[in-house]
């Protein structure tokens, strides 16, 4: 069974200086993860990015910045292997990014300094995009 989905590395700057923080949410089982869901019928996996972003972290005004990479990892739901896909994009919060908000399933959400995101994240996957992110902030200059 495929689970097409999609999500972001969502950051801002940290007034006053070169760097940046990382809004990561934790899930009902604890881990710290991006905010990211179900491709829906007729959605791109970038509508699906900004929608999901919308929905689990309140955040409407954000740039979609570009494509960063796909991640594939499978897990058992009941009997059936589940091939998840999710497609990841990098995002610039705009605006009042201190009003975020979290949906009832999570147990949390936060914005984290470039370096701590990087530890607390739950995915090695995820991390090495978050890497790419850095990398693509600095020399596009975003």
């Amino acid at each position: 069974m495929r689970e097409p989905t999609a999500g972001g590395i969502i950051f801002r700057h940290v007034a006053g200086s070169d760097d940046i923080e990382i809004l990561l949410i934790q899930d009902a089982k604890n881990r710290w993860t991006i905010p990211k869901g179900h491709i829906e019928p007729g959605e791109t996996a970038k509508q699906t990015a900004a929608r999901e972003i919308g929905e689990e972290a309140g955040l409407q005004n954000v740039d979609m910045l570009g494509w960063l990479g796909k991640i594939d990892f499978q897990y058992r739901r009941q009997e059936k292997l589940v091939l998840m896909s999710t497609q990841v994009y990098l995002v610039r919060a705009r605006g009042d990014t201190s009003q975020i908000r979290k949906e009832e399933w999570m147990n949390g959400i936060r914005w984290f300094r470039f370096g701590e995101a990087l530890d607390t994240i739950e995915y090695d996957d995820i991390g090495k995009l978050m890497l790419l992110a850095r990398k693509k902030i600095r020399q596009e200059n975003y």
